[in-house]
């Protein structure tokens, strides 16, 4: 298998990821029965070499995909030919590598400014004389 590629400064070694296939589920008449076209790519994130940051994004981002030893499991079985999916498996875990790559954003809380909340106060106003007219009063 060959080296994944992330980006231009780093790839996952070949001795990191393996791959099995097995029979996918649902329909598919005669050809499902015989043909193994599920693929279940596992990867090493030990052998990896990934920062400490980047697999600590990806266990919160996706931790059903990771089994008891730490590995990284991912199944495709959307197409029937086995070698596609073993390529979307290959692509899923790049994106989720690349996604996890930079830490995200940290948040500035912010406030609303003074026009936005005298707005808000005044269609609350203009609503609530709507509903006040609506009012039936005995004469």
């Amino acid at each position: 298998m060959d080296p994944l590629r992330i980006g231009p400064q780093h790839t996952i070694p070949a001795e990191a990821l393996s791959w099995s296939a097995s029979r996918a589920e649902g329909p598919g008449g005669q050809h499902v029965n015989k043909t193994s076209t599920r693929v279940e790519l596992r990867c090493d994130v030990t052998l990896a070499r990934l920062p400490e940051g980047v697999l600590r994004r990806m266990r919160a981002e996706a931790p059903r995909w990771f089994d008891g030893e730490g590995n990284l499991i991912l199944a495709s079985q959307q197409t029937r030919s086995q070698r596609r999916n073993l390529e979307e498996a290959r692509e899923r875990l790049a994106e989720l590598v690349r996604a996890c790559w930079s830490p995200p954003k940290k948040r500035r809380p912010t406030r609303p400014s003074r026009g936005a909340r005298e707005r808000r106060i005044t269609a609350k106003k203009q609503r609530g004389a709507i509903k006040k007219n609506r009012r039936w009063t005995p004469e």
